[in-house]
């Protein structure tokens, strides 16, 4: 469900305006630029997210949440406001919602070179994947919030696989 008007078989322009990044709201939604590689920007967005994510793993766990919880919220005005200018529900660039979910997960899990490599892939999986509802949702949510909350979801997935991996597989890793 989109909320911009396209011819049904026609593709949308993945060019971004001369400038566009200028704005400090789009350079916000495509993660600081990482969202404008031409290939995997969702990875290349996820990948951005984690050196941000250590310093505010630093502070106390109320703060910490209320951060994300601030993200989340600024992130549906943001990814709105950009989808908008670039006419395109969610554009691929538009990576402030990866930054979120792998901000979720890894706030859940001690800061070892496994644990933030566990936490990318799962996360990684259940984004490109989609599996049911995260599919099911992203489709019927419009604007800001249908490009926010099917990362959230995929980070709450994606945290269950871990959580099962960290009690039956390899509790060592974690």
């Amino acid at each position: 469900m989109t909320d911009y008007p396209q011819e049904p078989d026609e593709e949308p322009v993945l060019i971004l305006p001369p400038g566009f990044l200028r704005h400090p709201v789009h350079l916000l939604a495509f993660g600081f630029g990482s969202g404008a590689v031409p290939r995997a920007p969702g990875t290349w967005g996820s990948l951005a997210a984690i050196p941000l994510w250590y310093p505010i793993s630093l502070l106390p766990e109320l703060a910490y949440w209320l951060v994300i919880l601030v993200a989340f919220v600024v992130g549906i005005w943001l990814c709105g406001q950009t989808a908008r200018a670039l006419k395109v529900h969610d554009h691929g660039g538009i990576v402030w919602d990866e930054f979120v979910g792998m901000w979720i997960v890894l706030g859940f899990f001690p800061e070892t070179y496994y644990g933030v490599l566990l936490c990318f892939v799962a996360f990684r999986l259940f984004d490109v994947w989609k599996p049911w509802p995260i599919d099911w949702i992203d489709e019927r949510t419009p604007g800001g919030l249908g490009i926010m909350i099917d990362d959230v979801l995929a980070a709450v997935m994606a945290l269950g696989v871990i959580w099962a991996a960290e009690l039956w597989l390899v509790p060592e890793l974690l």
